[in-house]
């Protein structure tokens, strides 16, 4: 960093370290079915997702990238009611 907290020429900003947003896990009949976690990048949000199978074995698709965290939040949101149709019992962290 470069006098009085200024940047020199071709210096980057640092990025703000990615923090977890919410997490939201998704049962049925007592086993995992789904777990979702976004977090907040700074300039972008992601959701990661695992999706475990009837055997145990999971799968992670994505990660999922939104502009926002609103975008972000509203994409777990339909996911997570589309679960509970489905029959799945919903617990945050």
């Amino acid at each position: 960093m470069g006098i009085g907290g200024l940047r020199a020429p071709g210096e980057a900003a640092s990025a703000p370290a990615p923090r977890q947003l919410f997490v939201r896990h998704a049962r049925r009949d007592g086993r995992p079915v789904a777990l979702l976690r976004a977090i907040d990048n700074g300039d972008s949000c992601t959701v990661e997702a695992e999706v475990y199978a009837t055997t145990g074995a999971s799968v992670r698709p994505g990660p999922y990238r939104f502009a926002t965290a609103g975008e972000a939040t509203a994409f777990v949101t339909e996911a997570v009611e589309a679960l509970m149709y489905l029959g799945c019992d919903i617990t945050a962290d």
